[in-house]
């Protein structure tokens, strides 16, 4: 049994006369004893709490940044009218700090063998599965003076989903692909290294495609056209070591690293190549592999990437490339998001990369930090002059490792996690368009 503030109002209030004018123990039973009655008379006129029936509906996944609304439907089936406050409970993360209060609490009531439905409003905060704790009511009687509370478990998730806020650029590259697939007007030829067909030549057409055989068959001169290669493996390789758990303004390295992984797969999908992914630190944390239809890839990455977290251990650089040699069967564009750190680097992925050269096209995309790049600029005290030196030292350290990989023959991308997304969309369109998928 709760009291409530009530009660403890009306004991105080019938107390201060006795107290004040007849102070004795005749006064202080004469007003505690039908207050204990009316207080055990609330109590026992107060709906039970064991006996309601609850029930979930609503939103299963949400995007990072967006709202779920879940609804609880609350039955009554007791004699007795139900007057409550209900907490619905989820962790922390689920809501911002100011909005939790009015979020999970509510206040209702519902008549004898009726039911009520209320709604709970999420704005997760985090990535991954968000699991619904116990529902607490407190059931009050007629007078308000005491209350039962209780708890039900009544389970729900929703997995919160990456915010895909790349997606933004998907338009723009699209347009690029479909100059490139030749199905938009351009000055220029569709580029690739597949015949398509043939066309009339026109100014400005590199003279290198004419056909001279057919142009000897019509009376026009006429040219090839190309278009990029189609049904090329991609295989994605994210690195879910202690580097990629590193902030970058507010957000993970390896949540940018996942950003530019589903524009990547968008464009990719819709230029008819295949997509495949593996998360890999010391062993195998998600894999997508298989799926061809271009909304199935796309969702299966989405629901596989919301619960993948870092992990605070060294990533073994050789047996990544042993999956990602397993992942590949097939010549492939492998894109290994990682970082440039020249330690992982130069220990790591380059004693391994002639493995992966060897068959395959590589591309290593990073997310730089754009503080490094402000650091570069500082100056007007001796400390803002020692932090522009760190600052020009640590850039110089990266380029010094790109340069490394560039001569194995890899293509780098290293992007502030803003630039990232779009800039492996070029890179990817750049290799597609020079034929090396």
């Amino acid at each position: 049994m709760a009291l409530t503030g009530r009660a403890a109002l009306v004991a105080a209030l019938g107390s201060l006369p006795v107290g004040v004018l007849a102070p004795s123990w005749a006064g202080m039973l004469a007003v505690n004893v039908p207050l204990s009655l009316a207080i055990l008379c609330d109590y026992a006129l107060a709906a039970p709490v064991r006996t309601l029936q609850f029930t979930r509906s609503g939103d299963t996944s949400v995007r990072l940044g967006d709202t779920a609304t879940v609804q609880l439907t609350v039955t009554n089936p007791s004699g007795r009218r139900l007057r409550a406050h209900l907490r619905d409970a989820w962790p922390p993360s689920s809501w911002t700090s100011e909005s939790e209060q009015a979020s999970s609490r509510h206040r209702f009531g519902v008549p004898a063998g009726e039911r009520r439905r209320l709604t709970t409003l999420l704005r997760p905060s985090r990535r991954g599965d968000r699991q619904a704790d116990r529902v607490t009511v407190r059931s009050f009687g007629p007078l308000g003076l005491a209350a039962r509370q209780g708890y039900h478990r009544v389970p729900w998730t929703v997995r919160v989903l990456p915010p895909f806020t790349s997606r933004k650029h998907l338009p723009s590259r699209l347009a690029r692909l479909r100059e490139l697939d030749g199905r938009t007007s351009v000055l220029t030829r569709g580029e690739g290294t597949e015949f398509d067909s043939l066309r009339a030549y026109v100014p400005g057409d590199d003279t290198r495609s004419i056909d001279w055989r057919a142009t000897a068959r019509q009376s026009a001169v006429a040219v090839r056209t190309w278009r990029p290669e189609r049904d090329r493996h991609i295989l994605v390789v994210l690195d879910t070591g202690r580097t990629s758990a590193g902030r970058v303004g507010d957000v993970p390295r390896l949540d940018a690293a996942m950003d530019a992984t589903l524009l990547l797969t968008a464009l990719a999908t819709r230029a008819g190549d295949r997509v495949n992914l593996i998360a890999y630190d010391r062993r195998v944390r998600a894999q997508v592999q298989g799926r061809t239809a271009r909304g199935d890839v796309l969702s299966t990455l989405v629901s596989t990437l919301a619960t993948l977290e870092p992990e605070l251990v060294e990533t073994d650089a050789r047996s990544l490339s042993t999956a990602a040699l397993a992942g590949a069967p097939r010549r492939s564009l492998i894109v290994l998001l990682t970082s440039l750190d020249a330690a992982p680097i130069e220990e790591g992925l380059l004693p391994v990369l002639p493995q992966l050269t060897q068959r395959h096209t590589v591309l290593v995309a990073a997310v730089a930090d754009p503080h490094v790049e402000a650091m570069t600029h500082a100056r007007g005290t001796v400390d803002a002059i020692y932090e522009a030196a760190a600052g020009t030292q640590a850039q110089a350290q990266r380029r010094r490792t790109a340069d490394q990989l560039r001569r194995h023959g890899v293509t780098v991308v290293d992007a502030t996690p803003d630039d990232l997304a779009p800039a492996l969309a070029d890179a990817y369109l750049a290799l597609k368009a020079a034929g090396r998928l």
